[in-house]
């Protein structure tokens, strides 16, 4: 089976590689260390320690094998964005037409999206429904609590 292409800018790479370099090097080392005193301890069989180290050594391993097959599949979305139409990688002002509200979005790959840093994703409804969608046009937003329209105020780089 195929494996999904993770896309991701340049920043988000980075970020990927940097902590993928992190877990390898300092935490893999770091749970290590807790384990060894933890059976120091004594009997494992009743030591918390030694069963919270344990657990924490499963997940750092299982976010390595997760980041490793993230980076090995990583489409880089190069910033060679069209200005008058939303892609992946465009920064887009949008307003919400019930509200009134001005955002400001970074359109990523669902690997990289961060609602509260206002980076959402082409897979979210917000991010398909603009994507290839020019300045100053409305789009409508299917969502569970009905139907959200925002209007397209501008397309940055």
């Amino acid at each position: 089976m195929k494996e999904k292409e993770v896309i991701l800018t340049r920043e988000g790479l980075k970020k990927l590689e940097q902590e993928l370099e992190e877990l390898k090097s300092v935490k893999r080392r770091e749970v290590a260390e807790r384990i060894k005193q933890a059976i120091e301890f004594g009997d494992i069989s009743e030591n918390s320690e030694y069963e919270d180290a344990k657990n924490a050594q499963a997940f750092i391993e299982g976010r390595i094998i997760t980041l490793e097959k993230m980076l090995r599949n990583a489409k880089i979305i190069e910033n060679e964005q069209q200005k008058d139409v939303v892609t992946l990688g465009s920064r887009v002002v949008l307003k919400d037409l019930e509200y009134g509200d001005v955002e400001e979005y970074y359109i990523v790959g669902s690997a990289e999206a961060d609602p509260s840093a206002n980076k959402i994703s082409n897979e979210s409804p917000v991010g398909s429904a603009i994507l290839g969608q020019k300045k100053g046009t409305v789009v409508e937003v299917k969502v569970p609590a009905g139907i959200l329209k925002y209007e397209i105020v501008d397309i940055l780089d």
